[in-house]
């Protein structure tokens, strides 16, 4: 990274933020069509990031509030359960990722979290640590703008959740296409 963009970075140290991916009930529980089978165990493994990462941790939230008149009218048809309002209990953070970040949640209502709302927090071209769920929607689709936009992305596998085991390996297969860009890891190698 040359000195010009390094000095433009709101954190010139380049110490990376952990970024929890929507931590939410219509992703946690099993009884949503949604629920990963999964998201306990990552969980826990979020837990000990976040704990590590103290105050540089951001957690994220999908939300249902897109324009229904685009593509969105559409999915939300095909979903209904999911088209609530934005406070329904559905879409509150899960009891063990109240506490995670100092920071007030990031809400979005597109699967990807990478946009000018997390850049305003992180700086450009971060050192991006990513966790949460779903693997193989809102991570995925957070990881490839944010690399694409310049910033380093850290997969940690076991501190994410898939929809299933095999779409959770596919999203990280097609994430580790990505090196150096994206890397791919483990909570036990970022803890070390």
């Amino acid at each position: 990274m040359s000195e010009r963009s390094e000095s433009k970075r709101p954190d010139a140290d380049g110490r990376p933020w952990l970024v929890v991916i929507d931590p939410q009930t219509i992703f946690a529980s099993p009884d949503s069509p949604w629920g990963s089978p999964f998201f306990a165990e990552a969980m826990t493994n979020i837990r000990r990031l976040a704990d590590a990462f103290g105050d540089r941790v951001i957690v994220t939230r999908w939300l249902p509030t897109a324009d229904r008149e685009t593509s969105w009218g559409p999915y939300f048809a095909a979903w209904p359960f999911a088209d609530v309002p934005a406070d329904d209990p559905l879409y509150a953070l899960v009891p063990d990722a109240a506490d995670l970040s100092p920071r007030p949640t990031l809400d979005r209502p597109t699967f990807g979290k990478w946009g000018p709302e997390l850049e305003a927090i992180t700086g450009p071209a971060p050192h991006l640590v990513l966790t949460g769920v779903s693997t193989d929607c809102c991570v995925i689709s957070t990881a490839l703008p944010a690399a694409d936009a310049g910033a380093t992305v850290t997969l940690v596998a076991d501190a994410c959740a898939g929809s299933t085991e095999e779409n959770h390996a596919a999203a990280v297969h097609v994430m580790g296409l990505y090196p150096p860009q994206i890397t791919l890891t483990d909570t036990a190698a970022v803890l070390a």
